[in-house]
């Protein structure tokens, strides 16, 4: 965890798949300049993030990794903040806002709207979309999560380049975070995320009434900025197909200058200049 402080402006930063707390290191600055307390979490499965039993299961589901984020607010008794996130990191912050939007002032998501359910997840794409799936079906074999548990590092690094195309990282930056994916839980989490999605894996019964609500799609209401790099190699939907899901106060950005999906990173003035916007509506 990352964690600056310099006023009771408070926000949490979510990372993504495969990627970890870093990036936000250029984020973070800007906004702890801008008077924000800037806390970055790593979720379950990287970094420092341990399990207290050898017998919790290692659930990847969205509503559990959200969970998380609310319980980890409430043991630093923070109360409301503002919620950014991309990927993963957006989809845990769009379903906070969602579901407990007592608990965040407001958002910015780079994909939008990234809720979604099991039932969702069994309606075919068109071929184009689906294979830019094709890990996702990878991680539905015991082949692929051995690869994957063999392989992380590469298959990581693989996603970056696929990912953001013309963002031209070093061995470093990669390595900085890539070091993440070495907790002993990371492969159980990711491949039981991904297999839950396509409803091949079950998740657990403390989380039904969650998935339940998501499931319903539920428009989110707080103040929001959604933001797309003009690159992003990754699966993303259209801004026209979820425009309708915010209720609040909302704008869109396109990030031009061969940003990919590691929007934060890639483009951390961009990013920052958005939550301190948001924080004004």
């Amino acid at each position: 965890m990352l964690d600056t402080q310099k006023s009771v402006r408070r926000m949490d930063l979510l990372h993504g798949w495969p990627y970890d707390i870093h990036s936000y290191v250029d984020v973070a600055p800007l906004l702890g300049s801008a008077g924000y307390r800037v806390i970055i979490p790593y979720l379950r499965g990287y970094g420092t993030t341990r399990f207290l039993s050898e017998e919790t299961m290692r659930n990847g589901q969205p509503s559990a990794i959200a969970v998380d984020i609310v319980a980890f607010m409430d043991a630093l008794k923070i109360e409301k903040a503002i919620l950014a996130g991309y990927d993963w990191g957006a989809r845990t912050a769009d379903i906070i806002a969602a579901l407990w939007p007592e608990r965040c002032k407001a958002l910015v998501s780079v994909s939008g709207y990234l809720i979604t359910s099991q039932e969702a997840g069994k309606m075919p794409l068109p071929p184009k979309a689906e294979l830019q799936w094709w890990y996702q079906y990878y991680f539905a074999t015991e082949r692929g999560r051995a690869g994957y548990d063999i392989y992380h590092h590469d298959f990581a690094k693989l996603i970056w380049q696929l990912a953001s195309p013309k963002w031209g990282f070093d061995d470093a930056t990669f390595d900085r975070s890539a070091a993440s994916f070495d907790n002993p839980d990371h492969v159980a989490i990711v491949i039981h995320n991904y297999r839950w999605r396509l409803g091949l894996a079950d998740g657990e019964a403390t989380y039904v009434h969650l998935e339940e609500q998501l499931a319903q799609a539920p428009v989110i209401s707080v103040p929001t900025i959604s933001l797309e790099g003009d690159a992003n190699g990754a699966p993303h939907p259209d801004p026209v197909a979820y425009a309708n899901k915010f209720a609040g106060k909302y704008s869109h950005r396109l990030i031009t200058g061969g940003i990919g999906h590691n929007l934060p990173q890639e483009a951390p003035q961009a990013f920052a200049e958005a939550v301190v916007e948001v924080d004004k509506y």
